[in-house]
């Protein structure tokens, strides 16, 4: 039994990655349907339940919670509400998988925006670096291809890019201002979503919205596939990842995402994925494996080489 105990964490990475990779083609596929908003509203919807359910097993909701609603609106706005209509907006107007890829530069906005408004985060030379190579690669995902036009392509990617600065920003807010209150993860959750829902339950138009259910396959996926399982059994997952291994392992599951968001828009949507979106993509992973630390020490290792040969 032990023995089996140490593969789950290895477990609900691969699976975290896989459900957060296959996100990218259940909006493409409801896009075509329904409304970005309206997409956003069920994703939340069926998100929200099971985290609720979560969250009042393990009785994390307190009622003094309530005076930091302001902090957990500003959490909902960046890291649900927003950041998920600006990914289905960009989904809808690019292949899945080349979504999938661009999604891969979070981490570059979050380092970003650290450096512009946490004082303690430093600006090394190498994770500078990280940053234009990483962009390099955004830069030429969105650049006009063959099969698209230009503008839908750099629409596409200007949302996607939006959206990975709205939840980058929600990381450096947490930082600043939701971490010290000492809150558990699981009621944070609950009140990011539950807040994300009431804001897109008043502002979506519902009008048309039962399309959705007229393809099983599609209502499927967006119900289950990306409400239920990508929303909140993902939330679910990566906070029993963070308990088990660390917040450093459990962010190192954004490398998975892209590469199954290209791989399901190429082998099973059969979608004109090119070299290029292929190498751009591997220019935003290695730009992020710059900036995590890993360019860091490979640096020091460097340095120590020559010194090594200059004595």
């Amino acid at each position: 039994m032990k023995n089996h105990s140490k593969f789950l964490p290895l477990l609900a990475f691969c699976t975290l990655g896989v459900v957060w990779g296959s996100n990218f083609i259940y909006m493409k596929m409801a896009s075509d349907l329904i409304t970005p908003s309206q997409i956003v509203f069920l994703r939340i919807l069926f998100g929200f339940l099971p985290v609720i359910i979560y969250a009042l097993y393990r009785r994390s909701l307190r009622i003094e919670h309530i005076k930091y609603f302001g902090h957990f609106f500003v959490m909902a706005m960046l890291a649900t509400a927003f950041y998920y209509y600006c990914f289905v907006k960009g989904t809808s107007l690019l292949f899945s998988g080349v979504a999938g890829a661009v999604s891969g530069a979070i981490p570059l906005f979050s380092f970003l925006l650290a450096v512009l408004f946490i004082e303690e985060e430093k600006c090394r030379t190498i994770k500078v670096i990280g940053i234009l190579i990483g962009f390099a690669g955004v830069a030429i995902i969105g650049s006009p291809s063959a099969t698209e036009l230009a503008g839908a392509n750099l629409e596409g990617v200007f949302y996607m890019a939006a959206g990975s600065l709205s939840v980058g920003a929600s990381f450096v807010y947490a930082k600043k201002f939701i971490i010290p209150l000492k809150i558990s993860a699981t009621a944070l959750t609950t009140y990011q979503l539950g807040l994300g829902l009431l804001v897109l339950a008043l502002l979506t138009d519902y009008k048309g919205m039962n399309r959705i259910f007229t393809t099983v396959h599609t209502s499927v996926g967006l119900v289950v596939g990306l409400g239920l399982l990508g929303t909140g059994l993902a939330y679910i997952i990566y906070y029993y990842i963070v308990e088990n291994s660390g917040a450093v392992a459990a962010s190192s599951v954004t490398y998975i995402p892209p590469v199954v968001a290209l791989l399901i828009g190429a082998l099973f949507a059969n979608e004109p994925i090119g070299l290029t979106d292929y190498c751009a993509t591997a220019l935003i992973f290695l730009g992020v494996f710059l900036l995590k630390g890993e360019g860091t020490r490979f640096s020091i290792l460097l340095n120590r080489v020559r010194h090594k040969e200059q004595h």
